[in-house]
């Protein structure tokens, strides 16, 4: 691979899965800027901390000189990948898709660069996909498809041999739409690269095989590897659900911890698919916080970097408020919005009437596991409300003490919380 080339950097990341002829490929990008895309589907409201792997990997290809496009799947999301699925999605409505869309839209933007010959592009499928008529699409796309062939993809393939499972014909005809996105995206943009995570292989050769059959070109494929904890699990996983790039669906502070404490033996490979920094700094940073895990500077970093690429300077600065009050600070610099997002995802919660006893409200935000363990921990002086020490076992929290006139901060020894709130 040449020095300097986006296929180096994400070599030296050990990001690269597969790629179609990368000697080929690696002289393509070198020669020209190129059009580089990755597609994303709209299965919620939000992308996903999983979908910055692909994002952050385009985002390179921009920054060494060319330009990417990312395809929201307005038409393949109401049909369903079945990539990676045991069962069949349920499919959703237009409405709601065309609704995801939009925000997914607006989300991917923030990440590129917008100016210059290499700006962003951003399509939905479905612009093309709702003109197709039946006919045309079985004569122009499936004519290029074997079944036999479709059938061996690892998405079909593990379906079918699944007892109970099988695939319908909807979702089987999710390759053909994929493959049918790149020839379009050829003929428009003249794209000639498409990335996507490994569980895509199949889908994106499928796509670059259709563009060289139908118009006579090279078209590349590169797909990247599945980040996965080293338990096997997913990546952007957490016991209470996935972490989103919206902050109404994770707050900024969940986002900063969820980085903040990626385990020791999964940091190395985090900094590398996700931060920035150049190869020498990542090694640097790496080797720094192997040799003082307890310092976590690698994990701060990152947390750091990437709670100010999604969330942007207030989110980041919301989130280390917050962390620096809960873990050692003070309450008193936490704002209302601070502590909306800790009753958002932060801490375990508990909703208050206009008087409520603090041994019940220890028992609901998981501080206590009884009222009777409750009043123990009240005579032993280990309980603090808004940060002053609580010792009576009949004290009531009142909307006249909360903090905002809302919210009171409960805390058991010094690392466990629990946030209390006046809502009617």
């Amino acid at each position: 691979m040449t020095a300097n080339s986006v296929l180096k950097d994400l070599h030296e990341r050990e990001q690269i899965a597969q790629t179609s002829d990368l000697n080929a490929l690696d002289d393509h990008l070198r020669t020209a800027p190129r059009v580089v895309y990755s597609g994303f589907d709209p299965t919620a409201p939000s992308l996903h901390i999983g979908n910055l792997v692909p994002l952050l990997a385009l985002k390179r290809f921009q920054e060494h000189g060319h330009r990417p496009i990312v395809l929201i799947g307005g038409a393949t999301g109401l049909i369903g990948d079945p990539s990676g699925k045991e069962t069949e999605r349920a499919l959703n409505t237009p409405e709601r898709v065309a609704e995801w869309v939009a925000l997914c839209k607006e989300q991917v933007c923030k990440y590129f660069s917008d100016s210059g010959s290499n700006a962003l592009t951003v399509v939905d499928n479905l612009e093309w996909s709702s003109e197709f008529k039946l006919i045309d699409f079985l004569r122009d796309v499936g004519k290029h498809f074997s079944v036999n062939a479709m059938v061996q993809r690892d998405s079909v393939r593990t379906r079918l041999e699944r007892a109970g499972a099988g695939i319908s014909y909807t979702e089987f005809s999710y390759m053909l739409l994929q493959a049918n996105d790149y020839l379009e995206l050829a003929r428009r943009y003249d794209c000639s690269v498409q990335v996507g995570g490994s569980d895509q292989w199949g889908n994106i050769v499928s796509g670059a095989d259709l563009v060289r059959r139908a118009l006579q070109r090279q078209a590349y494929a590169i797909t990247l590897k599945l980040l996965t904890k080293t338990d096997g699990s997913k990546f952007g996983k957490t016991a209470s659900g996935t972490v989103w790039l919206d902050s109404e669906l994770t707050s900024p502070y969940s986002f900063y911890q969820y980085w903040f404490n990626v385990a020791d033996s999964e940091i190395s490979n985090a900094i590398h698919t996700f931060s920035s920094k150049s190869a020498p700094e990542r090694t640097e940073l790496i080797t720094q916080s192997l040799e003082r895990p307890e310092s976590r500077l690698a994990q701060k970093s990152l947390a750091q970097e990437l709670t100010y690429l999604v969330h942007g300077e207030s989110g980041l600065q919301a989130a280390q408020r917050i962390t620096d009050a809960l873990f050692g600070g003070s309450i008193a610099e936490l704002t209302v919005t601070d502590l909306g997002q800790l009753w958002q995802d932060g801490l375990a919660r508990t909703e208050l009437a206009e008087k409520t006893p603090l041994t019940v409200a220890l028992c609901n935000t998981e501080l206590a596991h009884s009222r009777s363990a409750a009043r123990r921990l009240l005579d032993s002086g280990g309980v603090s409300v808004n940060g002053a020490p609580v010792a009576d076992v009949n004290f009531e929290l009142q909307r006249t003490d909360a903090l905002y006139g809302e919210f009171h901060l409960l805390r058991r020894g010094r690392k466990s919380w629990g946030v209390a709130r006046h809502l009617s």
